[in-house]
């Protein structure tokens, strides 16, 4: 008998999968966990992973990697979710260990953002239009991918961004959100997401400045035009946004009213060399 997917418990998992849904993704009842696949895009790691419905026991590792290569047989990462708002896992050395890295981020929402001080420089704040407008976001995906720590593969992770845009290009052309775009005589200086993920509802995605644009209050600016869009035009009542705790983003994010909510927990172990 075919389960109908679960309802995630967490807020983090349950706006992500709403949207992943409205991409493209596949969902797959297993009892005690959901298969999440996105065949459009292979190599996107939150795209194609296990949502554990309980924290893994001691001892559950290789229990779970057999089942994550089931799952996922030509995967080369592994990443498992926990839906749970407690962001605590009782045997995390026996994972760390085995190469994995577990992960905290702060689930974040507000029922409306506040403006924050314009930005510094002169910017058209606008959602993205044109094929000329979404080549310029994978630029701009591009150019901060290879200011990170560890960036990944340049060819690959194109190859990996594009389809990621093309996802949201076509969840918005559905009618489900809007990707929006910090411009400067035409370059995208800074750009994000917002879709619909139901109940009113309304979930951020890949909130990303230029490394040459940052410090100019571009990202608190969009961050907060993309939730009065989100009001106006997919009637939002709750905005909900994920961070890193410890990146500056959790701190942008509060000062323009948002508020810290829940924990969202996972285990990801990339592939070899990434």
């Amino acid at each position: 008998m075919t389960l109908p997917p679960r309802t995630p418990r967490a807020l983090g998992f349950r706006t992500d999968l709403a949207l992943r849904v409205r991409m493209g993704t596949q969902l797959e009842e297993r009892g005690t966990y959901t298969v999440v696949r996105t065949p459009a895009n292979p190599t996107f790691w939150w795209g194609n992973f296990l949502l554990l419905h309980e924290l893994p026991g001691p001892g559950s590792l290789g229990e779970w990697l057999a089942r994550f290569r089931e799952a996922h047989p030509d995967a080369q990462h592994v990443a498992l979710g926990v839906d749970t708002a407690e962001g605590e896992i009782g045997a995390a050395d026996e994972w760390e260990a085995a190469g994995f890295r577990l992960y905290r981020d702060t689930v974040l929402t507000t029922p409306r953002t506040t403006a924050p001080a314009p930005p510094r420089i002169d910017v058209v704040l606008r959602p993205l239009t044109s094929d000329a407008d979404w080549e310029a976001a994978l630029d701009l995906r591009l150019g901060v991918n290879a200011a990170e720590t560890h960036p990944r593969e340049e060819a690959g992770y194109r190859e990996f961004a594009a389809r990621r845009l093309e996802g949201l290009r076509a969840a918005g052309e559905a009618g489900h959100g809007a990707y929006l775009g910090a411009f400067e005589d035409g370059r995208m200086l800074a750009g994000l997401g917002v879709y619909d993920a139901g109940g009113g509802v309304a979930r951020y995605q890949n909130v990303e400045t230029h490394p040459e644009a940052r410090s100019r209050g571009l990202a608190g600016n969009l961050v907060h035009f993309a939730g009065e869009w989100a009001r106006d035009y997919l009637a939002a009542r709750t905005l909900v946004i994920v961070a890193d705790p410890e990146y500056h983003a959790q701190r942008l994010y509060e000062r323009v009213g948002f508020r810290p909510a829940q924990v969202q927990l996972g285990l990801e172990r990339p592939p070899p060399g990434a």
